[in-house]
């Protein structure tokens, strides 16, 4: 039997059990590993994500990995038994946008696991083989359920393009902030400053590389070749545009909580700042992120705080919450 994590409707779930899923033709069986929630998933659950970005009612899940278990016809067999991870734009494959190697940005519309399509809240995935990306065969399967934030941030940081010897800033030290930090940690900063209003996150922003942590408002402004904002938070993007020095570069990750939130035009154009935003990742992001998770240079597994077994799907959401918890994570081979 294969058990399901359905959210029927705002605020209404139910887990089901039924037969696995059988994959199609160009498909892969995946069986999960870990799953791990986000803010996200806590908004499709409460009602609060925006209705162009969920669909009812749906198996959530869109940060996971697991191991192939079967192949459907037209999959290459020798994926099964394989440790894996995947993508989770599906795209149409044949728009402008995908074909420049951008799904995520699909004008045909969004569709995106965990949201739109059945999603890793389960024992078991069906997924376009298109979509994985193998990993070595010592992989520790806990952490790579963080490789889907962590393509996120190679999408930023790719934008951003750090280089030795410069200085760079990251608001927001959550799982996105710390991911941040050990990418850019990994070019070899003068200066690494992480900033967040909770002082128990210094340490851990510490141990993912950075050299200084502030609170907001405490590090100077105006000087940062880099900077990189995580948080989602009311005024964090325009806290990281004025973080940044004349010319400097900024990524922005959060979607901000208040919609009224601005960022100065004034500030932007008098520094002649590039600014990029981000809104998912596609597939150069997800290989730069699998192939630093591979090497070592990304450690996510100390971000992880929680694992709990997939009928406990509403006690995770709650934890995922809480103002101490790090990443937390669905474990279906737990009792």
């Amino acid at each position: 039997m294969s058990r399901s994590v359905v959210v029927e409707a705002p605020g209404r779930f139910r887990v089901t059990r039924s037969a696995p899923p059988e994959p199609g033709h160009g498909e892969a069986l995946v069986r999960i590993s870990a799953a791990g929630l986000c803010g996200s998933d806590r908004e499709l659950y409460e009602g609060t994500r925006p209705a162009d970005f969920a669909s009812y009612p749906v198996v959530p899940g869109h940060e996971w990995s697991g191991t192939v278990v079967a192949a459907g016809p037209g999959t290459d067999p020798a994926l099964t038994g394989a440790k894996v991870v995947g993508e989770g734009f599906h795209g149409c494959q044949g728009c402008a946008r995908c074909r420049d190697g951008a799904p995520n940005l699909c004008v045909r519309g969004y569709d995106e696991t965990g949201f739109t399509r059945p999603g890793a809240f389960a024992d078991h995935l069906v997924v376009p083989a298109r979509l994985l990306h193998v990993l070595p065969a010592d992989a520790d399967l806990r952490a790579a359920a963080l490789l889907e934030p962590a393509a996120v941030i190679a999408a930023a940081v790719r934008h951003a393009a750090p280089r030795p010897g410069e200085t760079a800033a990251v608001v927001g030290a959550g799982t996105l902030g710390m991911l941040a930090l050990q990418f850019l940690a990994a070019a070899s900063p003068a200066r690494l400053v992480a900033i967040d209003p909770r002082a128990e996150r210094d340490a851990p922003a510490l141990a993912a590389g950075a050299t200084e942590a502030y609170r907001p408002g405490g590090a100077p402004s105006g000087g940062f070749d880099v900077v990189v904002e995580t948080a989602g938070g009311a005024g964090t993007a325009h806290a990281a545009v004025a973080l940044a020095r004349r010319g400097g570069r900024v990524a922005l990750t959060g979607i901000p909580a208040d919609p009224a939130d601005a960022v100065p035009t004034t500030l932007l154009v008098t520094r002649a700042l590039s600014v990029r935003t981000v809104f998912g990742a596609g597939p150069a992001d997800w290989s730069y992120a699998v192939r630093a998770f591979g090497t070592g240079v990304l450690r996510p597994a100390s971000l992880i705080t929680h694992e709990l077994p997939l009928d406990d799907f509403e006690k995770a959401l709650r934890l995922s919450a809480a103002p101490g918890a790090g990443k937390v994570l669905l474990r279906p081979g737990l009792p």
